[in-house]
């Protein structure tokens, strides 16, 4: 026989912040309206240094970028990526949301986004 917890509202509490934590999840159907081009630094292209740069971009309702966070990848790029980023444009939604991207630095090409 099961037993039921003795406090029926910590199992409502449960539920309610298992339900939570799925409004945070990452949003992927954020279409970017406007990507500013990263700006490879002159200096680290010349010495060859690559390497992706991970971003968690965090969005605002109307699609301008509220902020990012570095996930992985290079330090030395990331300023250079996030600079970027911030001043995307996605399509508005009507809740914050966040995406996760990827900036490739190759001294060979241009950095994608």
């Amino acid at each position: 026989m099961t037993k039921l917890h003795p406090c029926p509202k910590f199992c409502c509490l449960l539920v309610m912040l298992s339900s939570l934590s799925v409004g945070y999840a990452q949003d992927t159907h954020r279409k970017i309206l406007k990507k500013v081009p990263v700006v490879y630094p002159q200096i680290l292209k010349e010495r060859g240094i690559q390497g992706d740069v991970r971003l968690k971009v965090f969005i605002n309702p109307d699609g301008s970028v509220k902020d990012t966070e570095v996930l992985g990848g290079n330090p030395i790029l990331a300023q250079s990526a996030q600079k970027s980023v911030r001043q995307w444009k996605f399509s508005p939604l009507n809740s914050d949301s966040n995406v996760e991207i990827v900036v490739h630095f190759d001294p060979a090409t241009e950095p994608e986004n």
